[in-house]
């Protein structure tokens, strides 16, 4: 028989027994559904904590006095530890924040060709008012200099940035995001330029509107406010607040270089002796976001072992039904040999259907599994994403699969005696 012959006989025998070979169709599709559903989530997941957290790119980091701690799931913390700096045990003024006089000293001190910003954070969930209007008490106040913007990622979409006479002055002048000013000044939102608007109790002056960053679940990045540190300070700041300092060298390859001058000069200011570690952390920008992936990989890795363990209870009940398949057509593999047909044959057909019955149950899987790994991205606010490579990785696991079930039947089936096999009952 012709390979076509071969292929169009095993698709007849397969559309031929449709409860069996749903029953199949569907375990091995349950399979493929939770591996690829799982890890299209996550993968997704994974591109918006990207984009929310390396908010400065490669090429920067900053100084903090505090280690960072990232909360995945109730009660669990996360200790945020990414250079050689981090990893030490820290002994001397441990928890002694950053104060203003520390971070202005750190930028008038720090020579190496890098650009410096001094941030602090301000109030959370507040409401902004413009008229009749006002946002979701969801809306975050920074603090910065003429720096700030850029190390964090965003851009001027109008109006214009600060000056180093509004950070000096710390007048009441504001920068707001998209969402903010789409908010308060609908689709139109650059008529919001030079307009005042309240921030709880507080009036500023508009006087630049960034372009969208993109927000997720994870960070609201246009959800913002912006003024100067100064104003932050005396408007918002708690006595216990502690200031941020982050730097951005023009070269990647400089980094480590940079990092160490910014040690050795933060060493100096926090009046710290060669005796004594560092009490300050310094975290690279994509830091946060490598913790969370890292843990999504326990998810992932989680998720192949469900789709391992229910592809291969498919594979046993694949094996089996085709079993039964050649129990229920003895006489027919008898009659074929006894016309004339070849083992291999015989052998091919039985492979082609239990290959296509599980390259039927892949399709429907991953239809699935993209689906509802997108909806379930969606309510996270994360990009649709397809995972192709794993989306192939299914189709050959699969068709290894339907290979791996139909081969001992089919080798059985070949083998049968035609006069035994004709006389079968």
């Amino acid at each position: 028989m012709k390979f076509m012959d071969n292929l169009a006989l095993a698709w007849r025998t397969v559309r031929g027994n449709k409860l069996r070979t749903g029953i199949t169709v569907a375990i091995i599709a349950f399979g493929i559904m939770a591996l690829v559903g799982i890890i299209t989530a996550i993968e997704a997941m994974n591109t918006s904590l990207r984009d929310s957290f390396s908010t400065m790119g490669a090429n920067a980091f900053s100084i903090r006095f505090k280690e960072r701690k990232v909360s995945f799931g109730r009660g669990a913390d996360v200790k945020q530890s990414n250079t050689k700096t981090n990893r030490r045990e820290r002994k001397s003024n441990t928890g002694k924040i950053i104060t203003y006089r520390q971070a202005r000293q750190f930028k008038e001190m720090y020579d190496y060709p890098a650009a410096v910003s001094i941030g602090l954070n301000g109030a959370r969930n507040q409401v902004v008012n413009f008229e009749n209007k006002k946002t979701n008490p969801t809306v975050s106040i920074n603090g910065g200099d003429e720096n700030y913007l850029q190390l964090n990622g965003y851009e001027i979409a109008y109006g214009r940035n600060f000056n180093k006479t509004d950070v000096e002055s710390g007048q009441d002048i504001c920068i707001i995001g998209k969402d903010v000013a789409s908010k308060l000044f609908g689709t139109k939102y650059e008529r919001g330029l030079e307009k005042v608007i309240r921030v709880g109790n507080n009036k500023y002056r508009v006087v630049g509107i960034t372009k969208e960053k993109g927000s997720s679940s994870f960070l609201q990045a246009d959800n913002v406010i912006f003024s100067t540190y100064t104003n932050v300070r005396q408007r918002y700041a708690s006595r216990n607040q502690s200031f941020s300092v982050a730097i951005m060298v023009s070269d990647i390859n400089s980094m480590e270089s940079a990092i160490g001058e910014a040690e050795g000069v933060f060493r100096t200011i926090r009046g710290l002796d060669v005796t004594e570690d560092n009490n300050f952390y310094v975290d690279k920008s994509d830091s946060i976001a490598e913790t969370f992936i890292n843990l999504l990989g326990t998810i992932s890795a989680a998720a192949g072992a469900i789709g391992f363990i229910t592809l291969v209870g498919a594979a046993i009940g694949l094996m089996n039904i085709m079993l039964v398949a050649v129990t229920e057509r003895t006489k027919e593999v008898g009659l074929i040999k006894a016309l004339g047909g070849k083992r291999n044959s015989i052998r091919a057909q039985f492979l082609f259907e239990s290959t296509l019955i599980s390259l039927m149950g892949a399709v429907i899987g991953i239809l699935l599994g993209v689906i509802i790994g997108n909806l379930v991205g969606s309510l996270m606010d994360t990009p649709f994403f397809i995972p192709w490579k794993i989306i192939s990785i299914g189709i050959i696991i699969c068709s290894a699969v339907g290979v791996t079930a139909g081969l001992y039947p089919a080798m059985k089936a070949s083998k049968l005696d035609p006069i035994v096999a004709l006389r079968y009952e």
